[in-house]
């Protein structure tokens, strides 16, 4: 037996048999454990478990077989005997069905894995770079792409197991699409923007923009080739077909920018206060926990608005993409404690104007009556 099996496996036919039928049990059992999954949730905890041991025992014994079947190890007549029934049964058209769900499960898992590979290998980069967002962006858009493959080649190859003419289908398919394409305009649309939002990499997955001119704005946590989801600051997520996108604004491209505005009271002194905001820049810069967020040193603009009570001061500081905000947050916790210091007041905001009517006051002077007059006492006598 050793024999045969030693010159068995120098055949290349023989390995392709052996992984097929081993690829193929494999496939099979993951397939059942997902229905008795679905259906042990109305049976009792261990009718379950043995529904899925007496599953993989039987998938065990059937990949054995298959094996002994392909390896053609006629001296184990039972297995062999039952690895040639197994393997007559994949020849008709339901075992070729059952193949073809084998073949395609088996597929969509490795458009999984390799997805989830990639991800990581992204995210090892520094925090927030175009890479990591081009590879998580392309990531999503080719497995949803692939798995659309994988789905429409499955049909096709199960229509053909049983005895229909898939291209004679397809080319009716091909008709109605035509027919339909010019009813949905709109989805051509979503998805020819989408492709061109993609391949121009006009923003991506982790991305903070804001969409219409601002009517919508968030961090992009979902993009394909139709939509775009948006997730806002307070947690609802925006879901926005790709064609009614006309203009984007992208706060996370390449470098960013904080504007340090200051509002003062007009009251005090311009020097003082350029003196304070210069000081506390600075040690923002310099200081080595935050330095690693800057790409230049910050620029001071001086006095940059006045008004009747109050005027700004401002400052710009260049930093990296989505370093805006954690170190404009630092900025304004240093700078109101660096004011309060140097007793610098910021203005006080405004009173609102109480609102008065526009339609002008109506006086009505209307007659007395008897019942309107004041009751008069008698008047006592005057005395003398």
């Amino acid at each position: 037996m050793f024999d045969v099996l030693a010159t068995t496996l120098t055949l290349p036919a023989t390995w392709f048999k052996l992984l097929f039928a081993l690829g193929t049990s494999f496939a099979i059992w993951r397939i059942g454990l997902t229905l008795i999954g679905l259906v042990c949730t109305y049976l009792h905890d261990r009718l379950a478990s043995l529904l899925r041991l007496s599953w993989t025992v039987v998938c065990a014994y059937a990949a054995l077989a298959a094996t002994v079947y392909a390896l053609a190890l006629v001296d184990v007549p039972l297995l062999y005997d039952n690895g040639a029934l197994i393997a007559q049964g994949f020849r008709n058209r339901a075992g070729q069905v059952v193949v073809v769900f084998a073949l395609t499960l088996i597929a969509w898992n490795l458009v999984t894995l390799a997805s989830r590979r990639m991800i990581p290998e992204a995210q090892q980069d520094a925090a927030f770079t175009r890479r990591s967002v081009r590879v998580q962006t392309l990531t999503g858009v080719i497995e949803s792409s692939l798995r659309v493959v994988i789905v429409v080649l499955a049909l096709i190859s199960v229509l053909q197991a049983l005895g229909i003419n898939a291209s004679a289908l397809l080319a009716g398919v091909s008709v109605l699409g035509l027919a339909v394409g010019f009813g949905a305009q709109s989805l051509i649309k979503d998805v020819f923007t989408g492709f061109f939002i993609l391949l121009e990499d006009q923003y991506g997955v982790g991305d903070v923009i804001a969409v219409n001119n601002g009517a919508l704005n968030g961090t992009v946590e979902r993009l394909n080739l139709r939509l775009t989801g948006l997730r806002a600051l307070d947690g609802t997520l925006h879901i926005i077909p790709n064609g009614q996108i006309l203009t984007v604004s992208v706060s996370s491209k390449d470098w960013a920018r904080v504007v340090a505005a200051v509002d003062l009271a007009a009251t005090t002194d311009p020097s003082a206060a350029l003196q304070v905001l210069q000081t506390v820049t600075d040690a923002l810069y310099q200081d080595p926990a935050w330095k690693h967020h800057f790409l230049a040193a910050p620029e001071q603009q001086g006095v940059t608005r006045l008004s009747p009570d109050s005027f700004t001061i401002r400052a710009l500081m260049k930093v990296l993409p989505k370093s805006q905000y954690p170190v404009g947050r630092e900025f304004n916790r240093r700078i109101q404690a660096a004011l309060t210091e140097a007793g610098i007041n910021t203005p006080a905001p405004a009173a609102d104007p109480v609102p008065l009517s526009i339609n002008p006051i109506e006086v009505r002077l209307l007659p007395a009556t008897a019942h309107d007059l004041p009751l008069h006492l008698d008047k006592p006598e005057p005395t003398v």
